[in-house]
């Protein structure tokens, strides 16, 4: 059978016809699927082209200041000039113009890039950059275990793309207390966190007074995200890689792991954050 698929009505998901096997349970069905969006995203830095990502094309103004952020262009969402973002023939373009100063950053770092894979990296200058310092955590604050557990509870509700389609990682902002503040989605993980922290950028909310929450494993880069977002605290409902726990243990970041309703794993918590 051939499958066609009807026009999203949003840049979110589209809905898909398709046909249900029944296996262990009996039962063939014609039903109609809602899908995630996955569409390559141009990602430009002042004229310059500088990486194609697979991502979700909505809150992509988030996702500029965040990946920006990220990626060392710049400190604050204020840093950039402006953001520009339009479909193109097969995706979208997401055009981020810098001030001049910036600019530079923006060359030097599109020039590494080159040399870097669909693997993360490639060649010694990448493992040597991958692996230089981080900037110390200095923040601290005030959580619990209940903190985390109502986190956990209220994730689900903030997840309206994934409820749909069941496939795309969340990213949320919270409280010391739990409360959830702010929530994004996308199907790559790292786009999820990069359009959180590019809302609270833009929103003025400080990385500082809270935790982040990921519905998703944690890689290195979700470790280096959040520390150079300056959020004292992650917790990830997958587990962390080997480079993900060292990386959290030189930053001083407080990094919670395999968080599910009956326990969680705490893998650094320097400040003793977490009572």
């Amino acid at each position: 059978m051939t499958m066609g698929y009807r026009a999203a009505m949003t840049n979110e998901m589209i809905d898909l016809p398709v046909r249900r096997l029944g296996l262990a349970e009996p039962g063939d069905a014609a039903l109609t699927r809602s899908i995630a969006v996955e569409a390559p995203v141009s990602i430009e830095v002042g004229g310059i082209g500088y990486a194609v990502m697979m991502a979700t094309p909505a809150d992509l103004e988030d996702y500029a200041v965040g990946f920006a952020i990220g990626e060392g262009l710049v400190d604050t969402a204020d840093q950039i000039g402006r953001i520009d973002t339009h479909p193109i023939e097969g995706g979208w373009a997401l055009r981020i113009w810098l001030p001049p100063e910036r600019n530079a950053i923006a060359l030097d770092r599109a020039r590494k890039r080159v040399s870097e894979s669909s693997c993360g990296l490639c060649g010694i200058e990448n493992i040597e950059e991958v692996l230089r310092p981080l900037p110390p955590v200095t923040a601290c604050i005030g959580t619990d275990r209940a903190a985390i557990a109502a986190a956990l509870a209220a994730l689900r509700d903030h997840q309206p793309l994934g409820r749909a389609t069941g496939a795309v990682h969340a990213a949320a902002f919270c409280s010391p207390a739990g409360a959830i503040l702010l929530a994004r989605e996308d199907v790559g993980r790292h786009n999820a966190l990069d359009k959180l922290i590019g809302a609270m950028a833009r929103a003025g909310t400080d990385p500082a007074s809270g935790f982040i929450l990921l519905s998703a494993r944690c890689s290195y880069e979700l470790v280096e995200k959040t520390v150079r977002a300056g959020c004292p605290m992650l917790v990830t409902i997958s587990a962390p890689t080997s480079l993900a726990a060292e990386r959290a243990v030189q930053a001083g970041l407080t990094l919670v792991a395999l968080a599910r309703t009956d326990s969680a794993l705490v893998v650094s918590d320097p400040q003793g954050m977490i009572a």
